[in-house]
């Protein structure tokens, strides 16, 4: 595809999409109840991050939070770790759900490879939530107690949550393609006493069955108490080796006339366990309150994503990533949420957009590579489907290259915004993100998110426009884990978040704030490239290479020399029919050359299998960069956390063979 200039100009939004949306609402509220005028998003901005508290105290009233108890502050303090937010107020994340519902209208669309479309009304929502309440109540778990699931991206799922949610316990989630050890190296650290889960599951139009598995990992879950068994893969499925079996049928029979009720938490209260990608090591287990998550999910489907009750939100995820939390939140707003269980390219790429067009989507998530594959396919997703009703589509998971924005203008649709976003697990929502009243621009994220203060430090810690630097966050943010499950001293969280710059969160991201106010992500700041000095994020070099139509994908890394200078290999995945040419390679490194830098073109190209990625799906560019520096396999990745572990062979053979 032809380079575009990063920062052109590619939409903006007309005055009739600005007055509709939710923030501009939000604006007019903050004149009438509040005496505070802001003529732009900008202003807006800086506004909510001088004054947090007061910003974060509307959002509270904005929403009309409901809770037991006055809070005594919006904050406690502004050093960090250690904030705590609403202190004195308590409340349930799965109350601000169900409130001012329409029963009759839908809830969420569900469909995957082997399961037909269905629409659930927020009735049958309530119903079902409702039942396994009582089931979870008569299994025993009361607040504070850990529900853990083994499922897909189907409706029990988000049932199973909100149920959850609703006693005060705490909700964790893992993907059925999780292997045996990656999920009792996630499950085992937080001692769960009830297990939701499926008999398997299908990708790819392949069906794996994870009975055993389930059988496998539940013996090394010595607190586990019951299992809520799904019949998922198989209706006739065998759960009998299971610990004290409840069939979903049975968990969710609803006599009529039980209620759902809410226990009222602290606001610091948990609401659920995130894991870290655990590429080295057993995964972090991250802690989020249910008061944060709340408001923070709120704000940004509400005023960033732009979502209200006529939307049907979709995210391509699986529940072992954040972006299914992120999705379940929709529900927050009022909005249909879609979700899809399967491969995102089966039958073909066109997949999603065949879903977009039956559901009549408005919001399409997805990742930057799903975007950059569709884009090297060669077709025009508006040719084929009809995409009126979408209106936006938001990327995340890598950075999305600015020709990614301008393929989505041409082959999908001229009106749309595109809303590029950034964040992590670690705070379970994007804070560099889109907003509906700002133009969009060519590989930039349209905004910083409002109430998160980010910067671009440079090493020496100061914040720096227009210069690329590592992102931070300068002021506390409610979604912030509260803690790591058994991190007693504290002393993981601050060694992941604050050993940089103490009292400031660096989040390990490459980030450059332009003038305007937009920003670009350069991928992982521990992953840049630094040839004399000067450093480049691989995304950079991801985008030139890209530009070559042989290549599928690619990965590269810097490994430093004893002598100050560093060996830079390219590691290249070739598109079907391809084979890696010296012209293919002379190709690669002119567009690197014109493109980044001649200082930056890589010491030599190497044709590799296959990629080693996360199970969601990025690459892992740290554990082979060690790997290639002679660290030992299992110090430097957990092979669980691979959704490709046989894609390590080769790196392993280059090491020795070309390394040392």
């Amino acid at each position: 595809m032809e380079r575009i200039e990063e920062g052109t100009l590619l939409w903006e939004p007309n005055e009739q999409q600005k007055v509709n949306s939710n923030i501009y609402q939000y604006m007019n509220w903050l004149k009438s109840h509040k005496k505070l005028h802001f003529s732009d998003y900008h202003s807006l901005w800086e506004w909510s991050v001088q004054e947090i508290e007061e910003f974060w105290e509307s959002i509270w009233q904005y929403f009309d939070i409901q809770s037991d108890g006055t809070y005594e502050s919006v904050l406690t303090t502004h050093q960090m770790p250690g904030a705590e937010w609403f202190s004195q107020a308590s409340l349930n994340y799965t109350e601000h759900i169900f409130r001012n519902r329409d029963k009759h209208t839908t809830a969420i669309i569900h469909n995957s490879e082997i399961r037909k479309r269905t629409e659930v009304t927020w009735e049958k929502l309530y119903q079902d939530t409702t039942a396994l309440q009582q089931t979870l109540m008569n299994l025993g778990v009361r607040k504070g107690d850990r529900v853990v699931a083994y499922v897909a991206n189907i409706y029990e799922s988000t049932v199973a949550f909100l149920a959850t949610a609703s006693l005060g316990a705490i909700w964790s989630s893992a993907s059925p393609d999780f292997g045996t050890q990656s999920v009792i190296d996630r499950f085992k650290q937080i001692e769960p006493k009830v297990m939701v889960t499926v008999d398997g599951y299908s990708y790819g139009g392949k069906k794996f069955d994870r009975t055993a598995i389930v059988e496998n990992i539940q013996a090394q879950l010595p607190t586990l108490e019951a299992t809520i068994a799904i019949p998922y893969l198989n209706n006739n499925a065998d759960f009998n080796h299971l610990k004290n079996v409840t069939l979903w049928d049975d968990a969710i029979k609803y006599d009529g006339n039980t209620i759902l009720t809410y226990e009222r938490v602290p606001f610091n209260d948990p609401l659920w366990v995130l894991f870290s990608s655990g590429t080295t090591g057993k995964p972090k287990p991250i802690v989020q309150s249910q008061g944060g998550i709340l408001l923070e999910h709120l704000k940004a489907l509400s005023f960033h994503v732009d979502l209200d009750e006529n939307d049907r939100f979709f995210w391509f995820t699986t529940t072992g990533w954040m972006m299914w939390n992120f999705l379940v939140g929709g529900l927050l707003t009022g909005s249909t949420i879609i979700l899809y269980d399967g491969n995102p390219a089966y039958p073909d790429k066109k997949a999603l957009w065949k879903l977009a067009e039956d559901t009549s989507m408005t919001v399409l998530g997805t990742s930057a590579s799903y975007i950059t594959a569709c884009m090297k396919e060669d077709f025009s997703p508006k040719e084929s489907f009809q995409l009126s009703q979408l209106k936006s589509i938001g990327s995340t998971g890598s950075p999305l290259p600015p020709e990614g924005f301008k393929w989505c203008y041409d082959h999908v649709k001229e009106d749309l915004w595109i809303a590029s976003a950034s964040g992590g697990t670690d705070v379970c929502t994007a804070f560099i993100l889109g907003v509906p009243i700002l133009p969009v621009y060519a590989g930039e994220l349209q905004c910083r998110g409002l109430g998160a203060k980010i910067e671009s430090f440079t090493d020496e810690g100061e914040a720096k426009i227009e210069e690329v630097g590592e992102l931070v966050l300068t002021e506390p943010f409610p979604s912030m884990p509260i803690y790591f499950w058994n991190d007693i001293d504290g002393s993981r969280l601050r060694e992941s978040y604050f050993d940089m710059f103490p009292g400031v969160w660096r989040h390990g991201d490459y980030l450059k704030v332009t003038e305007r106010g937009t920003c670009v992500i350069y991928g992982r700041s521990d992953a840049t490239i630094n040839r004399g000095g000067i450093r480049i994020g691989t995304s950079e070099i991801y985008r030139a290479v890209d530009q070559v139509k042989e290549i599928a994908d690619s990965l590269i890394v810097d490994i430093p020399k004893d002598n100050g200078d560093s060996f830079v290999p390219l590691f290249v995945i070739m598109k079907d029919g391809y084979v890696l040419t010296a012209e293919i390679k002379h190709a690669i490194k002119q567009q690197i050359k014109t493109q980044c830098s001649p200082r930056h073109v890589p010491t030599d190209i190497y044709h590799a299998p296959d990629l080693p990625k996360t199970l969601n799906g990025k690459k892992l560019e740290i554990p082979v960069k060690k790997l290639l520096m002679g660290k030992p396999l299992d110090q430097v990745v957990n092979k669980g956390s691979l959704s490709n572990e046989k894609s390590l062979e080769y790196f392993l053979h280059f090491a020795k063979q070309e390394m040392y």
